[in-house]
């Protein structure tokens, strides 16, 4: 039974034992009071009578009349008692889960996120209230957690680049290293990829904020991807691979041509740095509600258990990848942030002949 309807029976009861007590005692109160003032007591022997009576039958009535007054009231604050006393009850039952509840409450309040309401096998309101309650608790968990590895991850980050030019400069002023450009190229190598951490984490914070700058217009896509594969195609070329682009006709969609370069360029970079040598297709392809950018490549794929974190910060498929070639960990995470700044979806999937496919899909016109 609901609460509602348990609060509504509870106080239907209360009411109804209230005026029952009173309903039953009545007739016996007020019978009784009947035959005091005819002159009878309880089992109707005589009072008496006589001269003078009429002084005193006036006072007797007056006499029975408050005890029958007393007697109702008597009866219906003893019928409220009980009553109250069973209400008592059925708010102590209804309050004692709430009570566990904002106890549970205070101790996520204090930092004790894996504590749980304890309610959510309850049929009733309170239970729909304690499953929402640790819903809300396990994505605060989760929150944290999520909090507590992006700053280990950024502490990792930035430690590597932070290490080499402590230790390139230490050895330069000790005299280990000679005064030369080639020393000061690895310092200044190692400045620009803190700058491009802070920069990409600057993109992912403004865009999961809500506050990315976008300039949208009418962006024609193959002008744009062409651009893009001329610009990776030497990179491509060095491993052996290449990068094709299909020719997308007519497409263009309304978004901010920069940061979709930047999203489509990303992609590209993760497909020469996993899949190396491989051939690579990017292409667009109209949909009922848009257009899809898929970037494919040719490589071993990615793990099963990998692919619903891929577009994570940080996130390393391979632990063994080596970020000293110049990526930050973040190029996949910032394809998700411009997608979402521009209401677009993404996803990342294997291909079944071999290699991994990402794509994203752009809302609007797809001519």
């Amino acid at each position: 039974m609901s609460l509602r309807l348990r609060l509504t029976a509870a106080f239907a009861l209360v009411a109804l034992l209230t005026a029952g007590a009173v309903a039953l005692a009545t007739p016996a109160i007020v019978g009784r009071g009947f035959a005091l003032l005819e002159g009878t007591d309880a089992t109707g022997g005589p009072q008496g009578g006589g001269r003078g009576a009429g002084p005193m039958a006036g006072a007797h009535a007056q006499q029975v009349q408050q005890d029958t007054v007393i007697a109702l009231v008597g009866v219906a604050l003893i019928a409220a008692a009980g009553a109250s006393l069973l209400g008592f009850a059925v708010a102590r039952s209804v309050g004692r889960p709430l009570g566990r509840l904002e106890i549970t409450a205070a101790a996520i309040a204090g930092g004790d996120l894996q504590r749980r309401s304890g309610l959510a096998d309850r049929t009733d309101e309170v239970g729909s209230l304690g499953r929402s309650f640790d819903t809300l608790a396990a994505s605060l968990e989760g929150a944290e957690e999520a909090r507590r590895r992006f700053l280990q991850d950024v502490v990792h980050e930035l430690k590597t680049p932070l290490a080499v030019i402590d230790a390139t400069t230490s050895a330069v002023l000790d005299g280990v290293y000679e005064h030369d450009d080639r020393h000061l190229e690895t310092i200044r190598g190692q400045a620009r990829q803190l700058s491009r951490i802070v920069d990409d984490l600057r993109t992912i914070g403004r865009a999961e904020s809500g506050v990315l700058p976008l300039r949208l217009a009418p962006t024609p896509l193959a002008p744009l991807l062409s651009d893009i594969a001329s610009a990776f195609g030497a990179a491509a070329a060095a491993t052996g691979g290449s990068i094709d682009v299909t020719d997308p006709a007519d497409l263009a969609v309304r978004a901010d041509a920069d940061r979709l370069r930047q999203a489509i360029a990303a992609l590209l970079d993760n497909a020469i740095r996993h899949a190396p040598g491989t051939p690579i297709v990017v292409e667009a392809t109209p949909r009922p509600d848009g257009v899809r950018i898929e970037v494919r490549d040719g490589g071993p794929g990615i793990a099963v258990a990998d692919l619903p974190h891929v577009f994570e910060r940080f996130y390393q498929a391979d632990e063994s990848r080596d970020r000293t070639a110049g990526t930050t960990g973040l190029g996949l995470a910032i394809v998700k942030a411009i997608a979402d700044a521009h209401g677009a979806s993404i996803g990342a999937a294997n291909v079944t002949t071999g290699g991994a496919r990402f794509w994203i899909d752009l809302p609007g016109s797809a001519g």
